[in-house]
């Protein structure tokens, strides 16, 4: 509290205080800047006094009027947990940039308007003034994210207009389950103020149990792992599985964290992000769980690395980038704060959640009639498709039965009538498969995931 420059940063923020919106009592501070043509806007947000959460919305250069489709906006949450949405599903999946600020071409913005959120507070630039308002669950972020929704739509008419679609990635699945839910009742409560368009999962660890289940199977069927190494696996899972019937979530984690170094060894370091790569680790020693988390966080940080160099590609240093030319250019972040792709202490805050299922929520939002669309890549490993398809049979929704019965379409991407993936909906659930993509679909597959998010969007962009 006495870093000369927090105290400057709060001055300031004092200026744009909001005292008009509530969340449970709570009165937000929020401070919103942005550029001159109000293009783009960012801020924080107090989502909890001294737990700040940063945002980053562009307005769409291609916006579209149609009376029967009004332009949606997109709010991108990452994973993790504790990765950066702002950074990494900004300048290195969907953003207009790229991480050497050169045009992105697939940018979602020729669909939607795009919003961006470092969370859970602690993650990128948002941040805590003390590590104990970190949160430990996804209802504690969800409730924080709801929250910035709150002082973010409550003020601006024209968003309110607009449908909001949450969109995640990994991690950020359970985070999107989990808001949905709370912005449903913020909404029918009068506290929060839009459209809510759908929840969108992209490769999403909805049910880890599902995840790690499949890992050895998948990996012994493309040869992989020998049957030694499968026993192994399938040995570990079952320690996860008692783990989590006995309600012991910080072991399930533990053992997880163990779980993914086994498979790493007896693969010979297969990439989880893709597993027809080698994911390039150094052999460390297997020992405590907490060394094994930071190995997992650093496999993380070395993939997204590895794919601004992939193909040729010459993208500058995202922490060079982020701490420098866009810290610049925002104005508004401390500067006692450094910004980093992935917060260890905010994903170790999380263990106690980061095995828990939330299949319920999914069922629980089918029900309420919000438009629910998963996608996943076919070379993904640690949030497999093969995990994904066994958490979706466990729905109790109405229309699950109809859904597994009915064929997929082949997907195509502008002229190329080579198959790109398939797809099949029913009712308020529709399913993504995309083929030739890890984890990261919209980096592997951009074409046909640009045509994707136009068709959840319902964007006026989409023919």
């Amino acid at each position: 509290m006495g870093n000369p420059h927090f105290l400057a940063l709060l001055l300031i923020s004092a200026l744009f205080i909001v005292l008009s919106h509530f969340h449970g009592g709570l009165a937000m501070a929020a401070h919103t800047t942005g550029t001159k043509d109000g293009s783009e806007l960012w801020g924080y947000v107090q989502v909890r006094p001294r737990a700040h959460m940063f945002w980053w919305y562009y307005r769409s250069p291609f916006r579209a009027q149609n009376p029967n489709k009004p332009w949606p906006i997109i709010l991108w949450l990452q994973g993790g947990p504790g990765a950066s949405g702002v950074g990494i599903g900004n300048f290195e999946e969907v953003g207009p940039l790229d991480t050497s600020l050169n045009p992105r071409n697939s940018t979602w913005l020729r669909k939607a308007d795009l919003l961006f959120v470092d969370n859970p507070v602690g993650t990128g630039y948002s941040f805590v003034e003390d590590k104990e308002l970190l949160v430990n669950t996804d209802d504690e972020a969800a409730r924080d994210l709801t929250r910035l929704l709150i002082a973010i739509f409550n003020r601006n008419k024209t968003l309110q207009k607009s449908p909001l679609y949450i969109v995640a990635e990994s991690y950020g699945g359970k985070y999107a389950v989990t808001l949905g839910l709370s912005a449903l009742k913020a909404i029918k409560a009068g506290k929060l103020n839009l459209i809510l368009g759908g929840i969108v999962l992209g490769d999403s660890w909805i049910s880890p149990v599902d995840f790690v289940a499949s890992w050895g199977p998948l990996l012994k069927d493309v040869s992989r792992i020998n049957n030694s190494g499968l026993k192994i696996s399938n040995s570990l899972v079952e320690e996860i599985k008692q783990h989590i019937a006995n309600g012991e979530m910080k072991e399930a984690t533990k053992t997880w964290s163990f779980l993914e170094r086994v498979i790493t060894y007896t693969s010979n370091d297969v990439d989880f992000y893709n597993f027809l790569l080698d994911s390039g680790s150094i052999h460390e020693p297997v020992t405590a769980a907490e060394q094994s988390r930071k190995f997992a966080n650093k496999r993380y940080s070395r993939y997204l690395e590895s794919l601004r160099f992939s193909a040729g590609a010459k993208e500058g240093d995202i922490h060079t980038l982020m701490n420098g030319v866009i810290r610049k250019k925002l104005g508004i972040i401390p500067k006692h704060l450094e910004w980093r792709d992935e917060s260890q202490i905010v994903f170790d805050y999380s263990e106690v959640d980061f095995m828990r299922p939330r299949i319920d929520e999914v069922d629980m939002l089918l029900k309420a009639g919000v438009n629910v669309t998963i996608y996943n890549g076919q070379l993904d490993l640690i949030c497999s498709t093969k995990g994904t398809e066994a958490w979706v049979e466990k729905l109790k929704w109405e229309g699950l039965k109809t859904f597994l019965k009915m064929d997929r379409s082949p997907l195509y991407c502008g002229n190329d009538k080579r198959t790109r993936g398939f797809t099949k909906s029913y009712k308020n659930l529709q399913f993504f498969w995309i083929l030739d993509a890890g984890h990261f679909v919209p980096v592997d597959q951009p074409c046909v995931s640009l045509d994707m998010v136009g068709n959840i969007t319902r964007s006026p962009m989409t023919s």
